[in-house]
């Protein structure tokens, strides 16, 4: 009855549906589309509830206006004035005609057509004149403007917050052999584009502003594209050639702000993350998983780009007395929590659990997490985490473990036993771990199950004779290092 007398469709889901309709059959006459980022669902749901009764219309602007950068256009389109930028469908690159939803349908909606063309075009106009006034400086003259903008006043000015990033930049593309030069111009130019016009309008499209100027400027494409991805949360495809420096200035940038922020106090707390330290952890495990992917990390034997000594080489950036002492280590331990939170999700507790308790490097951690899944559905798998259960409680409380086990005092069966599979199985486990086959080393453990639960049956670990305690303990220590090498297998224990 609504709709019928007073023009109002009050079902949300019916409007939503009426607009998403004749959008569609706008773009099929004008044989364009709305684009397929995720922004244009949230302005249909926008615009569904601004309007009663919805007609869509078709709307243009002057054709000049699309030498500004897209991204301007469209977000000046869809923010401002809640318009649908229309798209080529086979280049998808912006057209100078959108889609408004009106409240009112006309015979003739000349006049409603024409007011938001008139609306629009200052705000089209003023970025057209920003654009082109920034480019009347070369981005890296732009550099030297950022020691008037403060990063943060304990860590200085963005000038000084570059330099650490093209410190960070450097020693990662060192230890990955990639061009040390682009990722060094990548950092340099990362965040020169903060102070221009553009940014000052669109502050949501900092780093893809600079983008377009360091093109502009003949940078190399290298350094455009790293520009350009810089701020997103999370590499999500295999690094290649052409996206290396990019992954580099990604990677470096968020390694800087986890030793930077975290180490003036400003760790996460609860549910406050004012500067986003969680979400720059998880940027750091996606960057090792796709490097990884791209086979720069080298194989399962490798430990490129150790994440301890990165977080050391970026905490050599800052002053003197700025970061806790603690620092490194502390953001080392988070890095690996959050890995923690991710991985619990797809993979039995305490197998993650067992496999970080280790903290291998960053690149190893899944392929561990898979072998120790395979050694925990073996049948010896109950027995030897247990059992290793036991050894890590007996070690601990021990107040003195020698080095090395003495054979002539391995007086029992079953400590001789237990020496002999010991030196068995220790150079073939350990071979196997220092080829990556982290399966077939925890595999060749389960040979030692016998041998493990007859001593523990039979011998008497903590004898009153100092010489046999003290060898008991060696030779559980050598068990304890066979066993410990891939994963705490500990922790596996029911």
């Amino acid at each position: 009855q609504l709709a019928e007398e007073g023009k109002v469709i009050a079902s949300f889901s019916e409007r939503k549906a009426l607009i998403q309709k004749q959008l569609d059959a706008a773009c099929h006459r004008l044989k364009a589309n709305l684009g397929t980022d995720p922004e244009v669902a949230e302005l249909l749901d926008e615009v569904t509830a601004l309007v009663e009764h919805p007609t869509v219309y078709v709307g243009e602007f002057d054709p000049k206006f699309l030498s500004v950068p897209a991204e301007c256009l469209i977000l000046t389109m869809r923010l401002n004035q809640r318009y649908f930028p229309l798209f080529d469908p086979t280049t998808q690159q912006l057209t100078n005609k959108f889609l408004l939803v009106s409240n009112m349908e006309l015979d003739d909606p000349s006049t409603i057509i024409q007011g938001n063309e008139r609306v629009i075009l200052p705000r089209l106009a003023d970025a057209e004149f920003f654009f082109d006034t920034d480019r009347k400086r070369a981005l890296a003259d732009r550099v030297e403007d950022l020691e008037a903008s403060v990063y943060h006043n304990k860590l200085g000015s963005q000038r000084v917050r570059t330099d650490r990033l093209r410190h960070v930049a450097r020693f990662i593309a060192t230890q990955l052999g990639a061009n040390v030069e682009l990722a060094d111009r990548a950092a340099l130019l990362a965040k020169a584009d903060l102070n221009t016009l553009m940014v000052g309008e669109f502050p949501e499209l900092q780093g893809i502003i600079g983008a377009y100027y360091a093109r502009a400027d003949h940078e190399d494409p290298a350094v455009v594209n790293a520009l350009h991805h810089q701020y997103q949360h999370r590499l999500t495809e295999p690094v290649h050639s052409d996206t290396l420096v990019a992954a580099i200035l990604f990677l470096a940038e968020r390694v800087e702000t986890l030793v930077g922020i975290w180490g003036i106090g400003l760790a996460p707390t609860g549910e406050r993350d004012p500067y986003a330290l969680r979400r720059a952890a998880l940027g750091v495990i996606s960057a090792y998983e796709q490097l990884q992917a791209g086979q720069y990390l080298g194989d399962l034997t490798a430990d490129t780009l150790n994440v301890r000594q990165l977080l050391e080489e970026a905490s050599k950036g800052f002053a003197p007395g700025v970061l806790a002492d603690n620092t490194v280590e502390e953001v080392h331990n988070f890095i690996y929590e959050r890995l923690r939170n991710q991985l619990v999700t797809q993979w039995d507790r305490s197998v993650v659990d067992a496999v970080l308790a280790v903290q291998p490097p960053l690149q190893q951690v899944s392929a561990r997490i898979q072998a120790c899944t395979a050694f925990a559905a073996l049948p010896e798998a109950d027995s030897l985490a247990a059992a290793n259960k036991r050894v890590t409680n007996i070690l601990r409380k021990a107040e003195y473990v020698p080095a090395q086990v003495d054979q002539s005092l391995l007086t029992e069966n079953a400590e001789v036993e237990l020496a002999e599979c010991l030196a068995e199985l220790a150079p073939i486990a350990q071979t196997q771990f220092q080829q990556g086959n982290f399966t077939a080393s925890l595999a060749t453990l389960a040979a030692a199950r016998a041998p493990v639960d007859n001593f523990f049956n039979e011998v008497m670990v903590m004898a009153e004779d100092e010489r046999l305690r003290h060898n008991r303990l060696a030779l559980l220590k050598q068990l304890h290092q066979l066993m410990n090498q891939v994963a705490d297998l500990s922790r596996l224990a029911q």
